[in-house]
C-alpha cells in the first residue's frame, strides 16, 4: 500500500519545491506537477508532488492523520 500527504508548497526553485509536513520543511520533485506554487497543497508521495490538492481538503487530510496518530500514540 502507497499513501500520499497533504504538503504545503513554501518555495519553487525550478523543478524542486520546498514543502512543510506537520512543520518538517524538505525538498521534493515537481517533475510531475510543473505548475506548482508557493502556497499551493500537494500530494507528496516518495519525494515527489504527485498532484495539486485543494486547501481544505489538505487541511482535512491533515487533521485526521493527526487524530489518528495520537490515538496510536494514546495506545502505547
Amino acid at each position: 500500500m502507497c499513501l500520499a500527504i497533504p504538503a504545503l508548497v513554501k518555495s519553487v526553485d525550478g523543478v524542486v519545491a520546498r514543502v512543510e509536513v506537520g512543520g518538517v520543511v524538505r525538498s521534493a520533485s515537481i517533475l510531475l506537477t510543473p505548475e506548482v506554487q508557493a502556497g499551493d497543497y500537494v500530494l507528496l508521495h516518495t519525494g515527489y508532488a504527485i498532484s495539486l490538492i485543494d486547501k481544505d481538503e489538505a487541511l482535512k487530510t491533515l487533521e485526521m492523520l493527526n487524530e489518528i496518530a495520537d490515538i496510536e500514540s494514546d495506545q502505547d
